[in-house]
């Protein structure tokens, strides 16, 4: 059987975190979450997951700085970031980070196991 997927999930609010993690464990992947993007790298490195989503307000080291850190990281550019966020303007912000995709919240399980599908 193959190794399943693993995919990183920050955000600072643990509600999202749980049905995310739900949703994504039922799907077949392997969930970690943390609710700072502090020493990112050191995060990220711990675990080496396929695939990261990143909220954009989070404390202390916002979402954008987090993701343009991993970006300049030479081992760590190549895994897709897919930003979070309920702000309007997700899709700009995606942009300034950096990331490889966006979803906007309050997202639809479809929605989200798409953007999944597609970055795995």
């Amino acid at each position: 059987m193959a190794t399943p997927k693993k995919v990183f999930i920050f955000d600072d609010n643990a509600e999202i975190l749980e049905l995310c993690t739900i949703i994504l464990e039922d799907a077949g992947y392997e969930i970690k979450t943390s609710s700072t993007s502090n020493d990112i790298i050191d995060q990220v490195t711990a675990y080496i997951p396929d695939l990261i989503f990143m909220d954009n307000w989070l404390p202390d080291v916002g979402g954008i700085d987090a993701t343009r850190e991993l970006k300049r990281h030479e081992n760590l550019k190549h895994i897709p970031v897919i930003y979070f966020s309920a702000n309007n303007d997700v899709k700009s912000l995606a942009e300034q980070a950096g990331a490889d995709g966006y979803l906007s919240k309050p997202f639809d399980i479809e929605e989200l196991e798409k953007i999944v599908s597609k970055h795995l």
